[in-house]
């Protein structure tokens, strides 16, 4: 009977390590990319023209497999072990998904469309929709089957606009475009940068109608409020801020691609690649085992804070490059 128990024991401890070293593999962040060249890449082996937003959409695509496709899969529906435990990854995947929809959406209402009066793509008018499904649904239809769709669509006009005799696809590279995709990117920053914030508790003036002394809002709310991430909470907003930010690094990359004569002529070049080079700052490896939540000028890290400032600096940078491209 004692033996029956050890090798009980055993097997249990086994499965238990076996599913710890799955998991740990699991949680690699994927690795960055080289967008142009992948780009070339792509266009070479399906015989395609790297027109313009050739790297802008096949970039959205890459990011969109890499998500689906990265070890372990698509983790965020999961309902076995051990990516049902697991939560970093899954909020990562969130963050990035996040970025993704921002740019189908844009994808959809600007840069395929000349003016607003124009009519939508058609593979973007479908797959745009595919990518808003929730991200746990994991019964039919389940969140990586629509996302593998939209894919599907995006890589359909992928192909059209890289056909020079289809004058129905286009990719507009223009400056109001790209202005109002960065619009949104900067709302997405601009909140999590606040929630990083969080992570110490702080005592927030409310500033919701600042600004305007004729604004009203729909209920009364306090004039300051304490505002604090859950304990079990700041890992996973950090790992969806790094989801985000590795996710928008590589549209940026492309767009700087794609719109260069634009950003030249608004000489906004630069402020593009200063953001860039922010982003690339919240993708160093985190070496610590766990996210360290220390306060703000303890004896120990906060990772959140730093990810928090290079997230601040990158917004701030981002809403001057749309000042740039809003000007003449």
């Amino acid at each position: 009977m004692g033996n029956h128990t050890g090798k009980i024991i055993s097997g249990i401890i086994a499965v238990i390590l076996l599913g710890y070293v799955i998991a740990v593999y699991w949680s690699v962040e994927p690795d960055q990319f080289d967008v142009v060249a992948a780009a070339k890449a792509d266009a070479q082996k399906n015989g395609n023209t790297l027109v313009t937003g050739y790297v802008t959409t096949h970039t959205l695509i890459k990011v969109t497999d890499t998500l689906l496709n990265k070890p372990g899969g698509y983790l965020s529906n999961d309902m076995m072990p051990p990516s049902v435990i697991m939560d970093n990854m899954p909020a990562w995947e969130y963050g990035a998904l996040e970025m993704t929809r921002d740019l189908t959406l844009s994808m959809r209402k600007d840069f395929s469309r000349s003016q607003s009066q124009s009519t939508e793509h058609p593979s973007l008018k479908l797959a745009q929709p595919q990518f808003n499904i929730s991200s746990t649904a994991w019964m039919w239809p389940s969140a990586e089957g629509e996302y593998q769709k939209g894919n599907d669509l995006l890589r359909q006009y992928l192909t059209q606009i890289s056909d020079n005799s289809n004058r129905d696809s286009q990719f507009y590279a223009r400056a109001d475009n790209l202005r109002a995709w960065l619009k949104e990117a900067e709302k997405r920053m601009g909140s999590l940068s606040q929630r990083l914030s969080a992570s110490v508790g702080q005592d927030r003036l409310n500033t919701d109608l600042a600004g305007d002394s004729a604004a009203d809002q729909a209920t009364s709310a306090p004039s300051h409020n304490v505002v604090k991430t859950s304990w079990w909470k700041i890992d996973d907003v950090f790992y969806e801020a790094r989801g985000a930010t590795w996710a928008l690094l590589h549209y940026l990359k492309a767009v700087e691609h794609d719109f260069r004569p634009v950003l030249e002529k608004k000489n906004a070049l630069v402020s593009l690649q200063q953001i860039i080079r922010e982003l690339e700052a919240t993708q160093e490896t985190v070496w610590s085992p766990m996210v360290l939540n220390g306060s703000g000028f303890g004896l120990v890290a906060n990772h959140s804070l730093v990810m928090a400032n290079y997230i601040s600096r990158a917004n701030a940078a981002l809403i001057e490059l749309s000042e740039l491209l809003a000007q003449g």
